[in-house]
């Protein structure tokens, strides 16, 4: 690979997975029902809005569920594997390799948001566990949802929270089972 290209890849990977994530986060933000006047909220709203206008055109909301950034996420996630392999100068695979490693990558990106969040999450109950900041609520407004069904399973432990724990457990074994068996060129797909 050349220079022009090392830097396209570059480029294509770094802000490629940037617009992904958030895409992913304006999608996971709405499922967990996140507090929309957010100023993060917000912003990522203004930059992924153009984006999303084209597909919500074409495909309705069902039950409050925006599909309409998925379906860009998905689209947009298989764009980037192509201009990924275009730049690699590599033959083209047939759509249907593409879309399965975009939809794997996918989830894969959304693992590693819930990941992270968890991870800010535990942090942040530690240094700041009252803080009223934009990025911490939002964080646990998105990672409740996910932690409150094992929070009802688990006993109590006299405030002690073990949920994270089987959150993350989960998220490494939905990684084993649907993630991991897909991965045959991974360098190509945004958020592997």
């Amino acid at each position: 690979m050349n220079t022009i290209g090392d830097i396209g890849t570059l480029l294509v990977s770094t802000l490629g997975s940037l617009y992904l994530m958030a895409i992913l986060l304006r999608f996971l933000l709405q499922l967990s029902r996140a507090d929309f006047y957010n100023p993060i909220t917000q912003m990522i709203v203004r930059f992924t809005d153009p984006g999303v206008q084209i597909f919500r055109r074409i495909i309705p909301g069902i039950r409050g569920i925006d599909l309409s950034s998925l379906v860009l996420a998905i689209v947009f996630q298989c764009a980037a594997m192509y201009a990924l392999i275009f730049l690699a100068g590599l033959q083209f695979p047939n759509f249907g390799l593409i879309l399965t490693w975009g939809l794997a990558g996918i989830l894969s990106f959304i693992l590693n948001i819930y990941f992270w969040g968890m991870l800010i999450s535990i942090i942040a109950s530690f240094i700041a566990p009252f803080s009223g900041h934009p990025a911490l609520v939002l964080v646990r407004q998105l990672t409740e949802p996910v932690m409150a069904p094992f929070r009802r399973l688990l006993p109590s432990m006299g405030g002690l929270d073990l949920s994270p724990i089987f959150v993350f457990l989960a998220i490494q074994i939905i990684r084993i089972v649907l993630i991991i068996p897909v991965q045959a060129n991974p360098r190509f797909v945004l958020g592997l």
